[in-house]
């Protein structure tokens, strides 16, 4: 039986859990998923168009480049993964707590940008985020 989760009616994950344990590790993540969905969408929101305003301003808004601003989420096992275009930028876990990867599905703990109640004190639309 394959699973689909729906956000703003588009499908943004699905999987099969026929397979032997997945009911239990695909309910955690969900609860986890749905609890913070609208923060997440939010989030992913004020990236993109942070992404989008720094191209502007540096005069590089070719096509091309707005199609690498798009941003999905992803659920994972332990974090949300926030990729802007085909590259992993952050993950979130499950306090919402936003961090920087060291490699696609690794958070890196050096890298804290806050939560995603303070999404809006940081600028995103760099290389990595910074402070306001």
């Amino acid at each position: 039986m394959a699973y689909n989760l729906l956000l703003d009616n588009n499908v943004i994950w699905q999987h099969n859990i026929n397979r032997i344990g997945g009911n239990v590790m695909i309910k955690d993540v969900l609860k986890i998923f749905e609890r913070l969905a609208g923060k997440l969408q939010n989030f992913a929101t004020v990236l993109e168009n942070d992404q989008l305003d720094r191209l502007k301003r540096a005069g590089w808004n070719c096509q091309g480049n707005i199609e690498e601003c798009k941003v999905k989420i992803k659920p994972g096992k332990k974090y949300v993964k926030v990729d802007v275009g085909t590259s992993g930028k952050y993950m979130v876990d499950a306090d919402g707590q936003i961090w920087g990867i060291k490699a696609y599905g690794v958070i890196h703990r050096g890298h804290y940008y806050g939560t995603l109640d303070t999404i809006n004190h940081y600028y995103w639309g760099e290389y990595h985020a910074y402070k306001k």
